[in-house]
């Protein structure tokens, strides 16, 4: 199962940390954030990178999916409506 996630605010990012800490890849979605905001989360999420292990991937400019290390990798293709994302 991959969550995904439109955070409106920075404060969101609690909610990308939780689930990515459960070993739930996270489909984050940031285009609803203004362009300084987008910049934390990602900061963010590379934090979690960093300090979890795992690896996150740019599916598109506004778009990131998070994969805990233990868990399995997922191809772009095998999400729904992201199957036309190559590599």
């Amino acid at each position: 199962m991959i969550r995904t996630l439109r955070p409106k605010d920075y404060n969101e990012a609690l909610h990308v940390g939780h689930f990515f800490r459960k070993g739930v890849p996270v489909l984050v979605d940031l285009t609803q954030l203004t362009d300084e905001t987008a910049r934390q989360m990602v900061d963010f999420c590379a934090g979690l990178i960093c300090g979890r292990g795992g690896d996150m991937e740019r599916l598109d400019r506004r778009l990131f999916l998070l994969q805990p290390s233990p868990s399995p990798r997922i191809a772009p293709a095998h999400i729904p409506d992201l199957a036309h994302i190559t590599d």
